[in-house]
Formats: C-alpha cells, sequence, structure tokens
C-alpha cells in the first residue's frame, strides 16, 4: 500500500463564522490492481495520519504486507536513504495491525511512483470535480469524496479489461491479513528528563516517576566520570564508554499517552 497527501487541498467554510480551512487529501493505493481510498482531514498531524491509515485499512477490508510512506514528518522521524526511522507511535501502529512500513528512499523516485500516480488520479477524477462545491463540514467533503471514489475503483481501464474494484477483487482481496479485533489506539511518545523532584512536563502536565530512574541517571553519572579518569591515566577510550557517555547526558525513558 502507498500512502500519500495531495498536492491541492480542499475548502471548507465555517457555517458560524465564514471562516475558510484548507482540508488536507490523504490518498492510499495497492499496488497490484491500483485500488485507491482517500478521504479529507483538517491537518497532515501524527493523530490524521495515523487515522487515514486506520481507515483506508478498514476500507480495503484487510491489511497489506507493506506499507510505503513518503518521508513525511508524521510518519518518519529521519529520513535516510538506507535505514529511516519510523516515529515511534507509526511503528507502534505497524505492529498492531501486523503491516511493514518501507519509506521510499530520498532521491529514488520509483520507490514512490504508485503513490504519486494514484495522487495524481485523485486530483484529477476527484478534487476536480469538487472544485465549484462548497462544504461546510469535513464530514459533508468525505461524503462527496466517497461517492467519486466508488465510481473511480469501479470505472473501466481504457486499454486494459477490467476496473480498479475488479482486478482488487481477482488479485488482492484473498492475500491481505485480516484486520485485528480491535482498533489501534493512538499513542503519543515523547523522550523526557527526570527533574530533580521526580516529574516529567508532558502536553503541559506534570507525571511523577519512580526514583529508580532518577537514581539510574546518578550511577550512569558515576561511571561517565570513572571512565574519564582512566582516560586520563591511560589515554584509553573504547565504544562502551562513549554510549555511557552518550546515555549519561540524560536519563531518557519514553512516556505514553492513550487517547482513548
Amino acid at each position: 500500500m502507498f500512502v500519500d497527501y495531495a498536492g491541492q487541498t480542499v475548502a471548507v467554510i465555517e457555517p458560524e463564522t465564514g471562516a475558510v480551512r484548507q482540508a488536507q487529501i490523504f490518498v492510499a493505493v495497492l499496488g497490484a490492481s491500483n485500488y485507491t481510498f482517500s478521504e479529507a482531514a483538517w491537518d497532515q498531524s501524527l493523530e490524521s495520519w495515523i487515522g487515514s491509515h486506520i481507515h483506508a485499512f478498514e476500507y480495503f477490508g484487510g491489511v497489506p504486507e507493506i506499507v510505503v510512506p513518503d518521508n513525511l514528518k508524521s510518519g518518519v522521524s529521519k529520513a535516510c536513504r538506507y535505514e529511516p526511522d519510523l516515529n515511534p507511535t507509526y511503528h507502534e501502529m505497524s505492529v498492531h495491525y501486523g503491516t511493514a512500513v518501507i519509506p521510499a528512499r530520498v532521491v529514488k523516485p520509483k520507490d514512490k511512483a504508485k503513490g504519486e500516480v494514484g495522487v495524481q488520479i485523485v486530483e484529477r477524477w476527484i478534487l476536480a470535480a469538487l472544485r465549484n462545491r462548497t462544504f461546510f463540514s469535513l464530514a459533508e467533503l468525505n461524503e462527496a469524496i466517497g461517492e467519486l471514489l466508488e465510481r473511480l475503483n469501479n470505472r473501466s481501464f481504457k486499454k486494459l479489461e477490467g476496473s480498479r474494484k475488479s482486478w482488487f477483487e481477482t488479485m488482492e482481496r484473498g492475500v491481505l491479513k485480516a484486520l485485528p479485533a480491535a482498533r489501534y489506539v493512538l499513542t503519543k511518545w515523547k523522550k523526557a528528563k527526570a527533574g530533580i523532584d521526580y516529574h516529567v512536563e508532558f502536553e503541559g502536565h506534570y507525571y511523577s516517576i519512580p526514583h529508580e530512574f532518577r537514581e539510574e541517571e546518578k550511577k550512569r553519572r558515576k561511571k561517565r566520570r570513572k571512565k574519564r579518569k582512566k582516560k586520563k591515566k591511560g589515554g584509553v577510550t573504547n565504544s562502551d564508554s562513549l554510549a555511557a557517555f552518550s546515555a549519561s547526558l540524560l536519563a531518557r525513558f519514553f512516556i505514553r499517552k492513550e487517547n482513548g
């Protein structure tokens, strides 16, 4: 499954104030059939990114073996040609659904060609058809997208027999993994440093932590000083001492916040 956001947005008018917001358009395409899913979201935040993946899996009625995103910051913490770092939440979501996330490699356009073509098709056959319509809610916009999406997937190919829907039913539906019993519950991760009062801050709130984290920091700092003394005597260092030094800078741990 190839996933990306369209470059075009769709205006949504707030009925009470008349304010205009631009909705982002998420696109997911299956590799063999080009069977397509699309929906609008208010932004490209982590919450919207994960939510749209979940909706895509449910629309397809199963989970593909591999998901190929572009190097969007919501999904990829650090882009790399060989081993990109996934956002911890994105990784956890992929584990929950039993799929592997393999981001498109930097400056390798063929890696994401299917996704880019899918975006172009959505822009041409769905967004273009909506350009003269006025929407007053995200739900109204997504209802219109859903109607045009069904037409797109059932539309016959010009040079080949069948449609995206028929190819999907023939080649891909049977090989998708089953959806898990429960939806993934969004979890946010953050690296934090334990304060002297054994509290950490997360989104404006403070949480107490076990004192062991503070003790661990002291031990690591003590180990760092010991290593530095050895260096003065023998002038020798190694990867273990460097790792200890790096670990001693911050006593880091993950905080999880589940949004029910």
